[in-house]
Order: structure tokens, then sequence, then C-alpha cells
């Protein structure tokens, strides 16, 4: 019989379970100083669709050529298109991110405000990427749910949601504040390595006792 869901304890086990892996783009970047929130905003949307591995390398390529709005409203979308041209639909995005980078220029005098209805009026931006700027960038209680957050969470059985938007709702009544900007950071490379989408390992998950398994037919 399964123990009840402790989420102190999972958080705790994990921590230890992904220190080992890669960290999340966006959380690698801050680490690194790309810690403003237009710096993650645009390596948020430079990261939809595309791989960590993939998407952190060309976030640093664009912030070596520029790293603020006024820099990068500079830029050419030709110029930008070239920088992130392995990203997944790097033309849209190249436009996305000069578009972004003209109105924070022109509307909010160069800098980005920690502001959810103004993250989310740009184009391109939806609730993920707003969310894991407020919550690096701002220090804001934020979840940012990604693939990743959203199949593991109802994999546990902690929440249980049909999509991302709901798994968000469902995690903002029930997961402890402080772990609403965690989550992500733990869960991202949780998800890639241990519970992954197909044939998860879940023998060697630290939360085993605890998971339900929703939706697993087969392991390792």
């Amino acid at each position: 019989m399964k123990q009840p869901f402790d989420i102190d304890l999972a958080m705790e086990r994990i921590r230890e379970a992904v220190r080992p892996f890669p960290k999340a783009a966006l959380f690698a970047l801050a680490d690194e100083g790309f810690d403003s929130p237009f710096e993650l905003l645009i390596a948020c949307i430079i990261s939809i669709r595309t791989r960590d591995e993939v998407s952190a390398p060309l976030a640093r390529r664009l912030f070596a050529r520029a790293r603020t709005p006024a820099e990068m409203g500079r830029l050419t979308g030709v110029e930008i298109d070239a920088l992130i041209d392995t990203a997944t639909f790097h033309a849209p995005k190249a436009r996305q991110i000069h578009e972004i980078a003209r109105r924070v220029v022109e509307e909010h005098a160069c800098k980005l405000p920690c502001d959810a209805d103004v993250l989310l009026s740009f184009p391109g931006v939806g609730p993920k990427c707003a969310n894991l700027v407020l919550g690096i960038a701002c220090d804001q209680p934020r979840i940012g749910v990604d693939v990743h957050v959203h199949r593991v969470t109802n994999r546990w059985g902690y929440v249980r949601a049909r999509t991302p938007e709901g798994t968000t709702a469902a995690l903002e009544a029930k997961l402890p504040l402080r772990y609403w900007v965690e989550i992500n950071r733990l869960l991202v490379p949780f998800g890639k390595h241990i519970c992954t989408g197909r044939l998860p390992r879940c023998s060697t998950c630290p939360v085993l006792e605890m998971c339900r398994q929703v939706g697993v037919v087969a392991h390792r």
C-alpha cells in the first residue's frame, strides 16, 4: 500500500536526486548572471519547444551581442534570427524578441517591470514564461508549469489535471508557498532523467513509495 504523499519529504529527496544533473535552463542562466526579467523572458521564449541543451547556449550567444532591451532593439530581426537559428520556430521567435525589446524601450523606459499583466501582453508569452520570470528574477511566489512539472505532479497523484493550466491552478491551491519557484527547478531535471515521459526509472525513484504512478504502464 502506498504511503500518503509527503511533499516536504519528496522535495528534500528530489533535491539530492537531481544534484548530479544539469540545472533547468533558466535557473542555470540566472546563476550565471543573466538574471534580469528581460534576459530571462527572452531566454524563456527561446526555450519554448526547444531542449535546454539547445536553448541555453543560444541564449548565451544572443546575450553576448545584446543583453538589454535597448541593445536588443538595435539588432534587426534577421540578426536575432541568425543568433538563435537552431531553436524551434526561430524566425517567429526572433520577431517576437525584437518586438518585445522595442516595446520595453518605448513603453517602460528600457526596464521590464515585474508585472504579470505586462509580461502576458507580449506576443508569444504565456503563463509558464511569465511565472518563471516573476519567480526567478522578481522573487515572486509563482509556479512555472512546463511539461515536466505537469507530468510528474500528476503521475505522483499529487494533483489531477488534464492541462498545464489546470495543473498550475491545482498546485496553487495545494503546494506550500515555499516550493512554488523551486518545484520547476527540481522537477525539470527530475522529469528529464528519472521520472521520464516514456519508461520512467521507477526503480531508482526516491519517492516511489509515495507515488501513485498514474498512467505508468511500464517502468525500469
